[in-house]
């Protein structure tokens, strides 16, 4: 089975519990933010968030980057550092849309792969 990390602002949680469900259904293991199901300090979840990712058994992060405030493709900045994060501990990173053009230079310098909203290409 393999392990993959979502990554996405709180205010789209419920997108997140869905993504989740859908890779669960593909066989994967998922985790999720902390902040998610618990009510937690956000230094506490952030860190909590980044040792998912930097782990070496989970293989990829999957940001679940929907609209957010009439923005599309919305990547916030604890979400850019967790893709930073991914890249740096050579993880596969994936955006659940398309390029959020602000960070569009840095996330195709990394290499970062967008899925157009199909959960099929996480391979």
């Amino acid at each position: 089975m393999k392990n993959i990390v979502l990554c996405g602002s709180m205010k789209i949680k419920e997108e997140i519990f869905r993504v989740q469900k859908e890779l669960q259904k593909r066989g994967f293991n998922v985790l999720i933010p902390d902040e998610c199901l618990n009510d937690i300090v956000k230094e506490d979840a952030s860190r909590r968030h980044f040792d998912k990712i930097i782990d070496p058994n989970n293989e990829y992060v999957l940001v679940v980057n929907a609209p957010k405030n009439g923005v599309d493709n919305y990547i916030g900045p604890n979400s850019f550092c967790e893709i930073a994060f991914g890249f740096y501990f050579n993880k596969k990173v994936y955006l659940l849309n398309d390029i959020y053009e602000p960070y569009r230079d840095e996330l195709e310098g990394w290499q970062v792969i967008c899925l157009n909203g199909d959960l099929t290409s996480i391979n």
